[in-house]
């Protein structure tokens, strides 16, 4: 019924020929980016010893890596309402061989982000129906979900709300259901000899990142200069609590080993407070849950590739559509990328995106100073209420957890990303190359600019010209 619903909901606004996100339907569509549920967090229980880390994780990360990054965000996102987002920042404070290098390895980063939800789906349904090929259902699944996609099922406007409510209601009631069973001491247990730190921090920072990809469409939201912020402290509430409270019942109410938190977990916890129709519940909701994130997920890195093609940044064939409106190639490509990183661990993935996440934000802090420094004068819509040097000391902090969950990577990890970095530097001028040989088609017509200053929209003009320059690295 509720798959039904929302295919109408998807319906009715394909109908519209530029439907714009409001208020209510973008907390969704950032809830869907940055979480979509407590699915996934019994990790940070397992790898931080006990309850007590996990909770205070919860509490304190969000101040120090969440809210600086989605303030950061909010100005950026409306000082330059484009489809493209940081993308089109980066290349404004750096020029476009650091914007094509940033959204080179978010989309990578996103691609192995979304390698994660078909492995989590099955973690659910693993524990009630046990599934002995698993790289076949991941594949079938995978394949299954990208075909939706290319028909364009994608999560915007209230089709997201509909299925965070499903995906949340069960928590709620577990929460309600867990309240004579609570002792706060629980809360209280910690063995620090079975903390891993890596592994801990990379699960605190996977669960709470992602606060600019919801930027990427800012030209696609009503009244972006207003609505951009109120949606992100919307979504920052929702995303913390969705953790919180279910991670507050769960453990407060059983005395379960650290050793059992493993991903799939809330749903054993859901049949001990409320029994099997419990357990089922939580289970349908991470399918429909990771089904929402993975078509998020696909649907932003797909569009992005959109946008930079749009740019002059890729051959024009990314920005192609289907019958659908859907970018063809550019979903192939993500579901290709998807496909070949499944077979990796939960853990793996998690600290190989984070990796390259680190490194891509590291770049957007660095623009989002540059710019304060360089443009002063640039017509900001909304502007982070502090000035130049103290908006610098608000991205210390997340920088610093940016260099240390890269420090906690392994050996492994830098190999890979090195070798994705390289494969970004090599990319780049290969690609500048094409297009002054006219060896591939590029866009020819410039990104349209939306803007209610005229000296700003000059400013922006110059800056997106830039972007599309076949000038080289120097």
């Amino acid at each position: 019924m509720l798959c039904y619903v929302m295919l109408m909901l998807m319906g009715e606004e394909a109908k519209k020929s530029n439907p714009k996100l409001t208020l209510l339907p973008l907390i969704a569509l950032i809830f869907y980016e940055v979480s979509g549920g407590p699915f996934g967090v019994e990790d940070s229980v397992r790898d931080g010893g006990g309850p007590l880390l996990s909770l205070l994780g919860f509490f304190i990360f969000p101040l120090i890596w969440s809210l600086p990054e989605a303030l950061v965000t909010a100005e950026l996102a409306t000082t330059f309402p484009q489809n493209g987002g940081y993308v089109i920042w980066i290349s404004s404070a750096f020029g476009p061989f650091w914007g094509f290098q940033g959204g080179f390895w978010k989309w990578f980063s996103g691609v192995m982000d979304n390698a994660l939800y078909p492995v989590l789906f099955l973690d659910y349904i693993n524990h009630s129906f046990p599934i002995t090929a698993r790289i076949p259902a991941l594949l079938g699944i995978t394949l299954s979900l990208t075909y939706l996609n290319y028909r364009g099922l994608h999560i915007v406007g209230f089709a997201a709300v509909l299925i965070a409510l499903f995906s949340l209601s069960p928590f709620l009631i577990m929460a309600f259901l867990s309240i004579p069973h609570i002792r706060p001491r629980r809360w209280l247990a910690l063995d620090f000899s079975k903390v891993d730190w890596p592994g801990y921090f990379n699960s605190m920072f996977w669960n709470l990142n992602y606060w600019d990809k919801a930027s990427t469409l800012a030209g696609e939201v009503e009244n972006p200069s207003k609505t951009f912020p109120k949606a992100l402290v919307g979504g920052l509430v929702l995303v913390i609590s969705s953790y919180l409270i279910p991670l507050l019942a769960g453990t407060g109410a059983l005395s379960s080993s650290p050793s059992q938190w493993a991903d799939g977990y809330f749903a054993q916890v859901g049949m001990f407070i409320g029994g099997s129709w419990l357990k089922l519940w939580i289970q349908a909701a991470a399918a429909m849950s990771n089904l929402g994130l993975f078509e998020a997920e696909m649907s932003s890195d797909a569009f992005q590739l959109l946008g930079m093609s749009k740019m002059g940044m890729l051959p024009a064939l990314f920005a192609s559509r289907s019958k659908y409106g859907t970018p063809t190639v550019s979903i192939l490509l993500s579901a290709t990328g998807v496909i070949f990183l499944s077979w990796m661990s939960f853990q793996e993935i998690i600290e190989f995106l984070n990796f390259l996440y680190a490194i891509g934000m590291l770049l957007e802090f660095a623009a989002f100073i540059t710019l304060r420094l360089k443009k002063p004068n640039l017509y900001r819509p909304y502007r982070v209420p502090l000035g130049t040097f103290w908006a610098t000391m608000l991205c210390l902090p997340p920088a610093l957890l940016l260099i240390l969950v890269m420090c906690l990577a392994s050996l492994r990890t830098f190999f890979v990303s090195g070798a994705v970095i390289l494969v970004g530097f090599i990319l780049y001028p290969l690609l500048v190359q094409a297009k002054d040989k006219n060896w591939i088609l590029f866009e020819a017509e410039p990104p349209s600019v939306h803007s209610t200053d005229q000296e700003n929209k000059g400013v922006e003009e110059e800056e997106l010209s830039l972007m599309q320059s076949d000038s080289k690295p120097s």
